[in-house]
């Protein structure tokens, strides 16, 4: 039985979009204990040993409550964790964006591009949240008088 070449480089891509998206969430829990996408990533303060949360779900009112009362020390802290946070599911955005662009046109408006389109909007929407989020650390701690350098995104 012969496949025409298409035929043949769709099921391959197919493939290995499914390996490469099928087990990423099963893996990624077992391989560390940071949280999926779109629910925050902790990192540790470099001088001190506070755990930080860059939480998506958090509301913006309530961060902005939240920032009066921390410390210059850990604002800082808090605002590396979302940077950190945001370049991650930039790269991850980025990603996503370049499997997007190998779709044929053919199949654009196949499943899997629909899915990939899908997960691509909502990473973006993680990352809006996210800088959003950093942007009142950010503010605080520069209102505070604390350094900022290095956090520019």
């Amino acid at each position: 039985m012969k496949m025409n070449r298409g035929t043949i480089l769709s099921f391959v891509f197919s493939v290995t979009m499914l390996m490469a998206a099928g087990c990423g969430k099963h893996h990624d829990e077992e391989k560390s204990p940071a949280p999926a996408a779109g629910t925050g990533t902790k990192t540790a303060a470099p001088a001190q040993a506070v755990s930080v949360d860059a939480d998506v779900q958090k509301p913006i009112g309530e961060v902005q409550t939240q920032v009066q009362n921390m410390t210059v020390e850990s604002l800082r802290a808090t605002a590396v964790a979302y940077k950190d946070a945001i370049l991650a599911k930039q790269a991850d955005v980025d990603k996503l964006v370049a499997k997007v662009k190998e779709i044929p046109l053919t199949e654009a408006l196949g499943e899997e591009a629909k899915s990939l389109k899908g997960d691509l909007a909502n990473l973006e929407t993680s990352v809006k949240a996210l800088k959003d989020r950093f942007q009142v650390y950010y503010d605080t701690l520069k209102q505070k008088g604390g350094d900022v350098s290095g956090l520019a995104i």
